[in-house]
């Protein structure tokens, strides 16, 4: 029988690396990987849907930061129907306090495609590779785990970890050190257990060859490691310097309205695509060149609403990849909720006066509750929908 196009580009990249060495690092990486890998929730299923959600979750973002959420996304949304199915503000929610939102837009707009197309998610990595959203590594990642397919994956462990293991002198975050890379990684990959070989490569990286201090004496593939060999683990991966954050700075108004039901706050939804697209916040206006020292008019120019005098509540400063979001912070009291008309080409598409006990029912990124936090601990008391 011929060999598919999968297996041929398989066997034409193995020459990267010796069957011999190959063997070598599969039993000291495997074996150590059944001894000492972390009791982790998505390790013990094969349901392709988690196993998507999980890595969705675990991109930028630490396991003990995702657990919890990955829990809480499960019981609520358990089948990638269920997802589909679901409300954007619900989903949000959901993600709420887990940051880079725009992971939980595209998880929630994929599902969707996948329902339409009869609601399972295609049986293989190139299959994967068609719903949109789903990118290399992810589908490495459930094609390898979720079905056992001999497919490659690299995230930033993986990657930190081979170009150790095979002494990579170029920058692994891009061009030809990381062609290197996933060539080394597809060579690599096994046709037994490829899922827990994939898992073991990404387990290292978390746990012992780390980006500062490798753990080298405790590594199991301390023997086999070139770099190790000739003392370069601490300089490697080599990755070009990253540009610092963009400084930007802007005031977030916390407007309360006192109905008979308690007090209420003014919240508005970022639209879909930008910085926080779809999450729910006090409203936000930008500073020109961080000098207005009365924000009113451009707030009251955002709403379409007249307000009164503002109180200054101090800054909240906010750290992203690539922005430092330093966000001024004012309050006032509204005497009834205002009926704003928001601008076509305005940052938001919504605006609601909610209840603090229903703000866990909104997606609410870390900033705006920094923010509301800042403006009055009582409006914070239940509000909090992180897990």
């Amino acid at each position: 029988m011929p060999a598919t196009p999968r297996r041929t580009a398989h066997k034409a990249r193995a020459a990267e690396v010796a069957p011999e060495e190959a063997r070598k690092l599969h039993r000291a990486l495997l074996g150590w990987y059944e001894r000492e890998r972390r009791d982790l929730p998505w390790r013990h299923t094969r349901d392709p849907y988690a196993i998507w959600v999980s890595e969705i979750m675990l991109q930028q973002t630490r396991v003990e930061t995702v657990i919890p959420y990955y829990d809480r996304f499960l019981r609520a949304l358990p089948t990638v129907r269920a997802l589909a199915l679901a409300g954007e503000d619900h989903v949000m929610s959901l993600w709420s306090g887990l940051g880079y939102y725009r992971r939980a837009r595209m998880l929630h707009e994929a599902a969707r495609e996948v329902t339409a197309r009869g609601g399972a998610l295609p049986l293989t990595r190139d299959g994967l590779l068609e719903v949109r959203g789903i990118g290399r590594y992810t589908a490495g990642a459930i094609a390898s785990i979720a079905y056992g397919e001999a497919a490659a994956l690299v995230d930033g462990n993986v990657a930190r970890v081979l170009a150790r293991l095979f002494a990579v002198k170029e920058d692994v975050r891009g061009g030809a050190g990381l062609d290197r890379i996933w060539s080394l990684a597809e060579a690599l990959v096994p046709d037994k257990a490829p899922g827990e070989w994939n898992q073991a490569l990404m387990e290292l990286g978390a746990t012992l060859c780390v980006p500062r201090a490798p753990r080298c004496l405790l590594c199991p593939a301390r023997k086999i490691c070139v770099a190790h060999a000739r003392g370069l683990e601490a300089t490697l991966p080599r990755l070009a310097s990253k540009a610092a954050p963009l400084a930007a700075r802007q005031v977030a108004l916390v407007a309360t309205v006192t109905t008979r039901g308690g007090a209420r706050v003014l919240l508005a939804r970022r639209r879909p695509g930008g910085l926080f697209g779809g999450m729910w916040e006090p409203p936000v206006v930008v500073e020109a060149n961080g000098a207005d020292p009365d924000a009113r008019a451009g707030l009251q120019a955002l709403l379409g609403v007249a307000l009164p005098d503002l109180i200054e509540r101090g800054g909240v400063t906010h750290v992203l990849t690539h922005r430092r979001l330093s966000t001024r912070v004012v309050s006032c009291e509204l005497r009834r909720a205002p009926r704003v008309k928001l601008a076509p080409l305005g940052p938001y598409d919504a605006i609601a006066v909610v209840a603090p006990s229903d703000f866990a029912s909104l997606g609410i990124s870390t900033l705006a509750r920094k923010v509301l936090s800042r403006a009055g601990e009582p409006l914070t008391a239940s509000s909090s929908s992180a897990p």
